[in-house]
């Protein structure tokens, strides 16, 4: 299947880009309820997998998502 034309995606009126984003996503949310998966890498494989290490030796390490919001949203 050939991809959309861009150009066209952007000449459409914000709230028929909306929509078209909202669909895409509940189609992607609809795969992944499916099982689909996406391919990776082996370099994206492997990064997932020490960050799940990280996480499982020092969950202390983590914060909470608000903490994080907050940080971000203090950036410049």
């Amino acid at each position: 299947m050939a991809a959309p034309d861009v150009d066209q995606l952007r000449a459409l009126d914000l709230e028929e880009r909306l929509v078209l984003v909202q669909e895409l996503r509940d189609s992607i949310v609809e795969d992944a309820q499916r099982g689909a998966e996406l391919s990776r890498s082996d370099d994206d494989r492997q990064e997932l997998d020490a960050r799940l290490r990280e996480d499982d030796e020092r969950p202390d390490a983590a914060i909470p998502w608000a903490d994080a919001r907050a940080q971000l949203r203090d950036l410049p």
